[in-house]
C-alpha cells in the first residue's frame, strides 16, 4: 500500500531544509578552516632559501656538457622540441615559449601526447629537449626509442645522472637538488625551480650566442607593452599637418591664443618664412605674462615666447619621448627634422592613447 505523509510534517522538513539554522554544516565546516600562524613566515622564508640554494647550486656544476647543448641548440635546422610531464612539463612548456621569442625556433609537445600521434611533429633536423627530475618517466622513456631510431638529437635535463633518460640522451643536464622545499620532501618545489633556472640559462646563453639584440625581441612581442615602447616611433603617433599648432613670428598673442585653444595641446610652434622652429608659446608663458601685467592685446608673440624649445627627431623610439618629457617636467614636444624644420607635434596624450607610457 502506498505511504501518506503528514502535510505538517512534510511542511516541517521543506522549511528545515530550506532555513538552515545559524549551527549547520557549512557553518560548522567554516569554523573547522585551518589558519596560518606566525610559523607560517618561517616556513615560506625556509621555502625560498632552500630553493636559492638549489639554483645557486647549479652554476659550479656548469661544464662542457651545457656548451653542448647550447651549440646543439644553435645548429638545430628544425625547431627545438620540448618535452616533459607533470611539472616538469609545466617548465618544459614555458622554456619553449622562453627559447621562441628569444630568437631560438621551439615548441612543446606533451610527452604523453607525443606517443599517441604527435611524434609527428618531430623531424631528424629539430633536437628534441627532455625535462623530467626522476629522469625515469614513462611516457618519455615511451618515445626515446623513436627518437634515436629518426636520428632526432637528445638533451636530456634531469636530477639523476644514472637514470634511464640520461643514459639515453646524447647531452645530460645536471639539475639535481639537495633536497625539496616541500616539508614533506615531496611536492615538486626546489627540483622544478632548478629546473627552470636551468632551462632559462639555455636560452638566454643561446640569445647571447645569436647576437639577440632589442629590435629583434621587439619583432617577437608587438602586441605587448615591450613591442610598444620597442617599435613605436614618434612618427607613428605625432600629430602632423594642419593639427599641428602652428603661429608665424609676426603673429600676435592674441593669434596664438587661438590656435591654442583650436588645436588644444597647451601650446603653439613659433615658425619663421621658411617653417624652421623659432620658439614656443605655452599656457605657462601666457600665465607668466599676466603676471607681468602686460598687455596681451598688442604684445607679439616673437617677443614673449621660449626660444629653443625641447624638441625631437621623427624617428626616435616614442618611448625617448617619454622619457625626455619626463625628465624635463614637460607635456608637449615639438618634432623637427635634419634642418629645424617643423614637422609634428607630440602631448603626453598621445603617448597615452599609444600605452607607450
Amino acid at each position: 500500500m502506498p505511504r501518506f505523509r503528514s502535510p505538517r510534517v512534510s511542511s516541517l522538513v521543506c522549511y528545515l531544509v530550506m532555513n538552515k539554522s545559524p549551527l549547520s554544516d557549512d557553518t560548522a565546516h567554516s569554523r573547522a578552516l585551518p589558519q596560518a600562524s606566525a610559523s607560517a613566515l618561517a616556513l615560506a622564508r625556509a621555502v625560498i632559501e632552500i630553493e636559492a640554494q638549489a639554483v645557486a647550486a647549479l652554476g659550479p656544476r656548469l661544464d662542457g656538457a651545457f656548451l653542448q647543448a647550447v651549440n646543439l641548440l644553435l645548429a638545430c635546422r628544425g625547431r627545438v622540441v620540448v618535452s616533459g610531464i607533470g611539472k616538469s612539463g609545466h617548465i618544459g612548456r614555458k622554456i619553449a615559449s622562453t627559447l621562441a621569442s628569444t630568437g631560438t625556433p621551439a615548441m612543446f609537445v606533451h610527452a604523453a601526447e607525443a606517443a599517441h600521434g604527435d611524434l609527428g611533429m618531430i623531424t631528424p633536423a629539430d633536437v628534441f629537449l627532455a625535462f623530467s627530475n626522476s629522469g625515469s618517466s614513462p611516457e618519455l622513456m615511451t618515445i626515446v626509442p623513436i627518437l634515436k631510431r629518426e636520428g632526432t638529437p637528445l638533451v636530456a635535463v634531469t636530477g639523476s645522472s644514472e637514470s634511464a633518460l640520461a643514459q639515453a640522451a646524447d647531452i645530460h643536464l645536471d639539475c639535481r637538488v639537495e633536497r625539496e622545499a616541500c616539508p614533506l620532501n615531496l611536492a615538486p618545489t626546489s627540483s622544478t625551480t632548478a629546473m627552470l633556472a636551468l632551462g632559462d640559462a639555455l636560452a638566454i646563453a643561446c640569445l647571447d650566442a645569436r647576437g639577440f639584440g632589442t629590435q629583434d625581441f621587439a619583432r617577437s612581442h608587438p602586441g605587448g607593452a615591450l613591442g610598444r615602447r620597442l617599435l613605436i616611433r614618434v612618427a607613428d603617433i605625432m600629430r602632423t599637418g594642419a593639427a599641428i599648432p602652428t603661429v608665424p613670428r609676426g603673429a600676435s598673442v592674441m593669434d596664438a591664443l587661438h590656435e591654442i585653444s583650436s588645436k588644444q595641446l597647451g601650446m603653439t610652434a613659433v615658425v619663421d618664412a621658411g617653417s624652421r622652429l623659432a620658439g614656443i608659446f605655452t599656457d605657462g608663458d601666457l600665465r607668466r605674462l599676466l603676471e607681468r601685467g602686460a598687455d596681451v592685446r598688442s604684445a607679439r608673440v616673437a617677443d614673449v615666447m621660449t626660444t629653443a624649445p625641447l624638441t625631437i627627431t621623427a624617428d626616435a623610439l616614442a618611448a625617448q619621448a617619454a622619457q625626455l618629457l619626463d625628465s624635463r617636467r614637460k607635456n608637449q614636444l615639438l618634432v623637427t627634422d635634419a634642418q629645424g624644420r617643423l614637422v609634428g607635434a607630440l602631448h603626453t596624450h598621445d603617448l597615452m592613447a599609444a600605452k607607450v607610457i
